[in-house]
């Protein structure tokens, strides 16, 4: 079983970069998106169809053109589960969760804190998803959380972590939130095979900072402890450049 996450930064703009193509020769089973920036009728689905993922869900947020996540399968799932039940995390389209027999997939696009009038609201949604979540493993076991958590864990997962100590993604609050949602029964999967640095998931758009690989790591597939013994392969994948993330990429038994 391959997984894709992919924060895109607005699905239609990656669609005119050639995001369908790749996603046929990538070939994942289950690819999760995150800032889709639209709503389904908005999109070519025919194409996503055509694709090979007849089975495809999209969570919206209700203000157009912001946030959003949605989630391509080529299998059906048994359950679709829409948002938290968390009514202002909901109102961002920023959780959907697929329910497959042996294992559970979300797509999460956890809320960025650049902007200083919202760094307060992250650190709110960052408190509940980790109530919500440590209650809902106990319900399904077998989890993996996929998505862009605006994170860095560690200092090997951002390219200058002097310089970004007091920068939201790297503050001493988020990182510490991290480690504890990742040892309350965790895997960071792509750290489960590598430990080496300059691995990163997001450039900005300035200083030609992808080309210098000036970047972070902010994009994760964190699998529950119960499937540690099940994965078989986590990379990222740079290549792919639809976006100002790319994708990550895990594959299990």
């Amino acid at each position: 079983m391959k997984i894709i996450s992919y924060n895109v930064n607005g699905i239609r703009a990656a669609f005119t970069k050639g995001f369908i193509d790749w996603l046929k020769q990538a070939g994942p089973d289950i690819i999760c998106l995150q800032e889709t920036k639209a709503m389904q009728e908005q999109v070519a689905v025919d194409e996503i169809e055509a694709a090979g993922y007849p089975y495809h869900y999209w969570f919206s947020a209700e203000k157009k053109g912001y946030s959003g996540v949605a989630v391509f399968s080529r299998h059906k799932p048994e359950r679709v589960v829409y948002g938290t039940g968390i009514e202002y995390m909901d109102r961002e389209g920023r959780n959907l969760r697929l329910d497959f027999k042996t294992f559970s997939v979300m797509s999460l696009y956890l809320p960025s804190g650049t902007n200083i009038n919202r760094l307060d609201h992250k650190f709110q949604y960052m408190h509940d998803f980790y109530d919500y979540v440590h209650d809902l493993k106990k319900e399904i076991p077998d989890l993996i959380i996929c998505g862009d958590y605006n994170i860095c864990h560690q200092a090997i997962d951002i390219h200058d972590p002097v310089r970004n100590a007091k920068v939201s993604g790297f503050l001493p609050e988020e990182r510490q939130w991290l480690d504890a949602f990742i040892k309350n029964g965790f895997v960071d999967s792509f750290r489960h095979f590598n430990q080496d640095p300059h691995h990163y998931s997001w450039w900005s758009y300035r200083a030609n900072a992808r080309n210098n690989n000036k970047g972070w790591r902010i994009d994760y597939a964190l699998v529950t402890e119960p499937m540690r013994e099940r994965l078989t392969r986590a990379v990222i994948l740079p290549e792919a450049r639809h976006s100002d993330h790319c994708p990550v990429l895990i594959e299990f038994e």
